[in-house]
Parts: structure tokens; C-alpha cells; sequence
């Protein structure tokens, strides 16, 4: 079959090579080469058709024989199938009997292991009752006494507080008097105080005034006799007594004191 290709490749390789014949489509091939290979294709043909139809005839057989096999593969498969499924089904039926049995044998000691354990329970629990109602009787009767002193100590205290009490508000009583006539002591003191103030600023005033007049009178003199001074120094009389002036006035403060 291979030769059949290869001269056909050789044939299409000398058809590009030829030379073409002018003026049309044709070509000149050599002939002797051409016939020798179409030789070679018609001797290479026949063997392999022959092949191939060898093959055609012997396609049913093997298709029987491979139909045949395959049939006696299922019919087999199916034996050990159902071998396997009878032995899984009885194993599983002995595996659910011992797993039933194992199950009831773990109920029945889980059972009498809760019992025991409520058994325990409970009698924990009416221990821990009667623990409990001892401790508590005891904490009982401690906390009724310790309540009882701290009743009497708090008793005892108010008592002490008020009597305390009172002796301060007496004491703080008396102190009120004290201080009420220590307010009216002070309050009399005060207004001896300004009585007294009213008095020296009056004596002050009184003599502040009898100054200002003694000064103005002074001023006064002292302006007059500058005046007639000044008139005699104008009109040439002669120089001017200021002492005179100063005497009139002097007297004239006496007169007012």
C-alpha cells in the first residue's frame, strides 16, 4: 500500500516538472517513466485489497468472538456479583445481630451505672441537706446573737450620743449667752465710739472755722494795707505803716476768739 503512495507522489512530482506545450494547457511527460509507475500502482493494488478484504471477512468472526466473550465476561460478573451481595447480606445481617446485642448489652450497664449514680446522688444531696441545715442553724444562732450585741452596743451608743448631746447644747447654750451680751458690749462700745467721733469732728470743724477766719482776716488786713501802699507810693505821702494795719487786725482776730 505504501508503494501505491509513493508512485502516486513520484507521478504528481514529474506533471509540476514537465515542460508545457505553448499556446495550451498540456504538458510533455516521459512516457516511459509515467508507464512504469502506473505499472508499479496496478501490481501494488491488488495485494493490498486483497489485505483489506481478508480483514472484511475475518471482521464477523472476530465480532463473534469478542460477542461470545463478552457474553461469558457478564454472565461471570453477574455469578460473582450476586456471590457477593448473599455473602454482604450476610454479613451484614450478623454484623446488625452482634451491633443489636452489644447495643442492648450497653443499655443494660448504662442503665445500672445511672442508677447507682442517682443512688449516690441522692444520698450526696441528703447529706449535703443536713450540712447544710447544721451550718445554717449554727450561722443562725451566731448572726441572732451578734445581732442582739450590736443592738445593745448601738443602744448603748445612742444613749452616750444623747447625753453627749445634750451637754454640748447646754454648753453651747451658755456660750449663745456669752456671746449675745458680748454683742451688746460691742454694740455699746461702737456707739460710744461715734458719739465720741461726732464730737471731735465738731471740736475739728469748730476749729478749722476760727483758723479760716483768723487767716481771712489776716488776708484781709494784708490787702488793705497793700492798697494803702500802694496809694501812698502814687501820691508820694511818705512810706506806708503796715505794722498798724497788722495790729487792727491782730485785734480784731482777739475780738472774734
Amino acid at each position: 500500500m505504501y508503494r501505491v503512495f509513493e508512485a502516486l507522489d513520484e507521478l504528481v512530482a514529474i506533471v509540476e516538472e514537465a515542460r508545457g506545450v505553448p499556446m495550451t494547457a498540456g504538458c510533455v511527460v516521459p512516457r516511459g517513466d509515467v508507464l512504469e509507475l502506473l505499472d508499479d500502482v496496478r501490481d501494488a493494488i491488488p495485494g493490498e485489497l486483497d489485505d483489506a478484504q481478508d480483514v472484511l471477512d475475518h471482521k464477523d468472526k472476530l465480532v463473534g468472538d469478542a460477542r461470545a466473550n463478552a457474553e461469558k465476561t457478564v454472565s461471570s460478573a453477574n455469578a460473582e456479583a450476586n456471590s457477593t451481595i448473599e455473602n454482604a447480606r450476610d454479613d451484614a445481617d450478623r454484623i446488625l445481630a452482634d451491633a443489636k446485642a452489644q447495643a442492648d448489652r450497653m443499655v443494660a450497664e448504662a442503665r445500672a451505672h445511672a442508677e447507682q449514680l442517682v443512688a449516690d446522688a441522692r444520698a450526696e444531696a441528703e447529706s449535703s441537706v443536713a450540712e447544710g441545715q447544721r451550718e445554717y442553724d449554727t450561722l443562725t444562732g451566731r448572726a441572732r446573737s451578734e445581732a442582739d450585741r450590736m443592738i445593745e452596743s448601738g443602744k448603748a451608743s445612742y444613749e452616750r450620743s444623747v447625753a453627749e448631746g445634750t451637754a454640748e447644747q447646754a454648753r453651747l447654750v451658755s456660750q449663745t449667752e456669752v456671746v449675745q451680751a458680748a454683742h451688746a458690749e460691742s454694740a455699746r462700745v461702737i456707739d460710744s465710739a461715734h458719739a465720741e467721733s461726732d464730737r471731735l469732728r465738731s471740736d475739728c470743724d469748730l476749729y478749722v472755722d476760727t483758723k479760716l477766719a483768723e487767716f481771712e482776716d489776716f488776708l484781709n488786713g494784708t490787702v488793705r494795707s497793700v492798697g494803702r501802699g500802694r496809694q501812698q507810693l502814687r501820691t508820694g505821702s511818705g512810706v506806708p505803716d503796715y505794722a498798724s494795719d497788722y495790729d487792727v487786725d491782730d485785734r480784731r482776730a482777739e475780738r472774734r476768739r
